[in-house]
């Protein structure tokens, strides 16, 4: 893949791109080239200030630092998107300006070709919290990037750690890795507002196929696939294989949501 050229960012001076191989697995080398984005609100920096986002810079910078006696390191490229990426890309675009642009434009004024372009090639990122767009078009940074490039899964490693006060009796033997759907259910962001035109003619089939909705309520769709299903599921058996666990519990609604 042939390097991207930008509209207004510089990639670091030094630092390799992370690659995969033919299995899909990463290729990370000592020197890995990491998209940032330090995000909007508690994200932001706000002058000496840091964010969130830089003080989990800092934390994982310190942590590789600890861990390989500087053999390794991350080398950080500063991408933008929300608030910051407007404010850097369309200073000129007013509030009330926003809802007469189409979605790709309001894509583009929150989350730049740019921060795509960089995602892309690099392959890895850190993303910091993001506001919601304005506007009735463009509805959702977080969900456009999960599409985007098919991150289906969510990944949360839950663990106790020695001397943290916890709620639970034995928050010691807390140890598990939650793999979640992520595009697929209502993550994949299909929704309707509360009195709109498209709201209104969902409601209306609903009432023809005899389920009874109320007409002021906001529809959110939930697609669920075999195969989105299964390739999650894959992911978290292999997982559990790779790292030798003791075992894989699936959980669902099922009494409930019979199909999906």
């Amino acid at each position: 893949m042939t390097a991207p050229t930008y509209e207004k960012l510089t990639p670091p001076a030094s630092g390799t791109r992370v690659t995969t191989g033919p299995d899909g697995r990463w290729n990370i080398p000592d020197d890995p080239i990491v998209t940032l984005i330090r995000g909007d609100g508690i994200g932001r920096d706000v002058g000496a200030a840091p964010g969130i986002t830089t003080c989990a810079v800092r934390v994982l910078d310190a942590a590789i630092a600890k861990t390989y006696g500087g053999k390794r390191r991350i080398h950080w490229f500063d991408a933008h998107a929300g608030d910051v990426a407007r404010e850097l890309y369309f200073p000129d675009v007013k509030d009330e300006q926003v809802a007469s642009l189409n979605e790709e434009e309001q894509r583009k004024l929150y989350l730049p070709d740019d921060t795509l372009k960089a995602f892309e090639y690099y392959s890895l990122g850190l993303k910091g919290p993001l506001t919601t767009p304005i506007g009735g078009g463009f509805r959702s940074i977080n969900v456009y990037l999960r599409l985007r490039f098919d991150l289906y899964a969510c990944v949360r490693p839950v663990r106790y750690f020695k001397g943290v006060e916890a709620p639970n009796k034995r928050a010691d033997k807390v140890n598990m890795v939650i793999f979640r759907e992520n595009t697929e259910d209502v993550y994949c962001g299909i929704e309707a507002k509360s009195g709109s035109d498209k709201a209104k003619r969902i409601i209306a089939l609903l009432k023809d196929m005899g389920y009874n909705v109320p007409a002021s309520s906001g529809i959110g769709i939930k697609p669920m696939s075999p195969e989105g299903s299964k390739r999650l599921i894959r992911m978290a058996l292999r997982f559990a294989i790779d790292k030798k666990l003791p075992s894989v519990t699936l959980m669902h609604k099922g009494n409930i949501m019979k199909f999906t």
